[in-house]
């Protein structure tokens, strides 16, 4: 691994929806950033998702159903006026579908899952590597029945959006992060 790819991939931090602005990725740069989803932990030959990006007016459109579901929720109309302002602060929403197969004969559930995880983290980086920032991002409205209904065919399950865009001001961790010597250890 090159020593400039190994220092981008340690300084990557998530930056939410308040810190991005324009510009956005461009859809030949999604392109490129799904290229790298593809290359995620293989199972069988398997792509057990799909991305699908939100940009322009399809923003209005997600910030109508997350309003709805907000309001199917049981939230006061000030809440629900609140959800539907979060699918408008990113420049750039992602949405990641997973199509998790049970009766897979060559790869498990779980496996499939890898998959998809490995998939979000190449895309990020790849974000990254762009010159963009940005954070996976999940919640109750990944159940929310409009929101399925809008994203979902049978049999996949909404996992979340990413959102992108450029950062207002340079990464920094949120959280501390523990040692690397407390996560990795020998196993004996």
């Amino acid at each position: 691994m090159s020593a400039a790819l190994l220092e981008g991939l340690l300084s990557r931090y998530s930056v939410g929806t308040k810190h991005l602005s324009d510009p956005a990725p461009t859809l030949a740069e999604l392109q490129r950033m799904t290229e790298a989803a593809l290359r995620a932990p293989d199972h069988a030959g398997l792509v057990p998702f799909r991305l699908a990006a939100i940009r322009g007016d399809a923003r209005e459109r997600l910030a109508d159903l997350f309003e709805q579901a907000a309001a199917l929720a049981g939230k006061s109309a000030a809440d629900a006026a609140r959800d539907r302002l979060r699918a408008l602060d990113a420049p750039l929403l992602v949405a990641v579908i997973a199509r998790i197969d049970p009766g897979h004969p060559l790869a498990t559930q779980h496996e499939q899952w890898m998959t998809v995880g490995g998939a979000l983290t190449n895309f990020l980086n790849a974000a990254h590597a762009m010159g963009y920032s940005g954070k996976m991002l999940s919640g109750a409205k990944v159940r929310a029945a409009p929101v399925v209904a809008a994203f979902c065919e049978p049999g996949e399950q909404l996992v979340g959006w990413v959102v992108l865009g450029t950062a207002l001001k340079p990464g920094s961790p949120k959280f501390s992060k523990p040692d690397a010597a407390d996560v990795m250890r020998d196993w004996t």
